[in-house]
């Protein structure tokens, strides 16, 4: 999926300017001063320019007045709105694509009788809403929603024109992407929970994305039959990468384990995003989905995201796999198609793999200094701390990095990769959950990278999703695919570990976590929740944010959950209460 862009929000300064008057169509509207509201409608022919016009022999530079950009602005919507797309895509800083977009509208999209209303400017942003008919073979509906435009100087001459973007059309649209109308892709779904009772975004807003998705890929499947509407065709990932560019490396700029940051963010998936449906000229019947939803629990995930800022979080059952809850509290589902450095709740993989190799035993003493380097870092511990003399199974609790680095040089550089898809599945990019998911990502690396990717930074890429699966896999020690679509509704084959995890490395694992949910840095958040239970707290520093990424992820008996607050802070303090909250839920305590 392109990604959307986010126009410039800078706040409207407030003008002691006289009543003026913009005229539009031979319409005059009072424009008013002071910061009061005014809307315009724009009726036909352009306004004149309310400061002048360009030579034509000098660049234009500096900041746009705000006549420019209301000039500018209503030259677009007025050629827009009387269908003279040579003259709006003119008024544009990319006339070809404008162009294409605009035609499209129009013939693609079968919107007719379009009326634009300008609101008010704020700086050289612009919002309108569009108003119009959507009608095919017969068949109309009416259409209204919102938009905005930002205008900029042209290169060429400086002249004031509207910047280009796809979200100008449609704020849902990005690049490459299309709007249709005529009869729908797929068939509608009625999406079940586990108990049968049906899921809609009006009861769990945070499934949009997911019942777009199982549409998309049980619509034809189910039995139903398409109905007639106006949609977003998604562009195809093999012309654009997540968030409309290419994935970019984490640039692990901090020589410190807790600085040793990457980069924000991005959509990884190889599959095509779900198409969007707009408006419902004619209603489909719809074909039957059952998931493995739980009523009980969705409905505390959505509470519990929605009470925080850039919140994920996923319930599974261990057992299983059946996925039990997947929340968030952002348009972007990054409970399943997220990709963050997931920090120290990697080190559950990470702790398999030293004792796996002999390099750490749970109750066996292991060095926990302030620093420790490799590759040329400096790695250290939250607030520099150390711990003499102490365990494998103290360093942890306390979350101790530098009891991880001081391993690296007995490592090879693909040990944590073969660790993470051998035993705990992830990075295969063949996990078949019922909708398009991220498996995570454990990269080869070498020097520090390698050094930072046993902490959960350096390449190292999961989400909610990945870790309720590592914690799960940890507990039970058998690999169990997440899935939201029962295999057994198209035959799918789902993915397996290619080893089973040792007796010995299942039993200090579990050791490992409980005691860190007992007595290390998540016994404030899991109390009341043991004995079986067990937790790993995490925090990831990201470039360009002055907070980090608060990760947790615990398991309680035949549920295992993780959450991620992007931004949030130490995850025991952000992501820690909600995790615990739906372990707590689902199990009845």
């Amino acid at each position: 999926m392109g990604k959307r862009r986010r126009v410039d929000e800078r706040k409207t300064a407030k003008s002691g300017r006289s009543r003026r008057h913009l005229v539009l169509g031979g319409v005059a509207v009072a424009a008013l001063g002071g910061g009061a509201m005014a809307v315009y409608t724009v009726f036909g022919a352009g306004a004149a320019a309310e400061d002048g016009s360009a030579d034509g022999k000098a660049v234009k530079s500096g900041p746009l007045s705000a006549a420019e950009v209301r000039t500018a602005a209503t030259t677009f919507l007025t050629a827009w709105q009387k269908g003279t797309v040579a003259k709006a895509a003119a008024a544009t800083d990319d006339s070809a694509a404008a162009t294409a977009a605009l035609t499209g509208f129009t013939k693609d999209a079968h919107i007719k009788d379009v009326t634009l209303t300008r609101g008010k400017r704020a700086g050289d942003e612009v919002p309108f809403t569009v108003k119009g008919t959507v009608s095919f073979k017969g068949t109309q509906k009416p259409l209204t929603y919102k938009s905005a435009l930002t205008v900029v100087r042209a290169k060429k001459d400086g002249e004031p024109v509207v910047d280009w973007q796809p979200s100008v059309v449609h704020p849902e649209l990005a690049e490459g992407d299309r709007l249709v109308t005529g009869e729908a892709g797929t068939p509608p779904v009625k999406a079940l929970d586990r108990d049968g009772g049906e899921l809609t975004t009006e009861k769990y807003p945070s499934l949009g994305s997911v019942l777009d998705g199982l549409r998309e890929k049980y619509g034809k499947k189910a039995g139903g039959k398409a109905g007639v509407e106006l949609r977003i065709v998604r562009a195809d990932p093999a012309e654009d990468g997540p968030d409309g560019k290419s994935s970019a490396e984490p640039t692990d700029s901090a020589r410190s384990a807790n600085s040793t940051k990457s980069s924000k963010s991005t959509r990884s998936t190889k599959e095509k995003a779900a198409d969007r449906t707009l408006l419902e000229l004619s209603e489909g019947t719809p074909g039957e989905v059952r998931t493995t939803l739980s009523p009980v629990l969705q409905a505390a995930a959505e509470e519990k995201v929605a009470a925080t800022k850039r919140a994920s979080v996923v319930v599974m059952r261990p057992s299983t796999g059946e996925i039990l809850a997947a929340a968030n509290s952002s348009s972007f589902n990054v409970a399943f198609q997220g990709s963050l450095a997931p920090g120290s709740t990697m080190k559950i993989v990470s702790s398999a793999l030293l004792i796996d190799k002999g390099l750490a035993s749970a109750d066996k003493g292991h060095p926990c200094p302030k620093y420790s380097s490799y590759g040329g870092w400096k790695f250290q511990n939250d607030d520099k701390f150390e711990i003499k003399g102490g365990t494998f199974k103290a360093s942890f609790a306390r979350s101790c990095n530098t009891a991880f680095i001081s391993q690296a040089k007995k490592l090879d550089d693909d040990s944590l990769t073969k660790e993470a898809q051998q035993v705990f599945g992830l990075g295969l990019n063949n996990w078949a959950i019922g909708v398009s998911s991220f498996d995570g990502a454990v990269p080869v690396q070498s020097a520090a990278p390698m050094a930072a990717s046993l902490i959960g930074q350096g390449g190292v890429r999961m989400n909610p999703l990945n870790m309720a699966s590592v914690v799960a896999t940890a507990k039970t020690g058998v690999f169990k695919q997440p899935y939201l679509v029962p295999p057994s509704v198209d035959d799918r084959t789902l993915a397996t570990a290619s080893r089973p995890m040792s007796e010995t490395v299942r039993a200090q694992l579990r050791e490992l976590l409980q005691y860190t949910a007992a007595a290390g840095t998540a016994a404030e958040t899991m109390s009341g929740l043991g004995p079986d239970y067990g937790a790993k707290t995490g925090t990831a520093e990201v470039d360009g944010q002055k907070k980090p990424n608060g990760w947790f992820t615990a398991w309680k008996g035949d549920l295992a959950s993780a959450g991620v607050v992007q931004q949030g802070g130490h995850g025991s303090e952000s992501a820690g209460p909600i995790v615990a909250a739906l372990l707590k839920a689902g199990s009845g305590g």
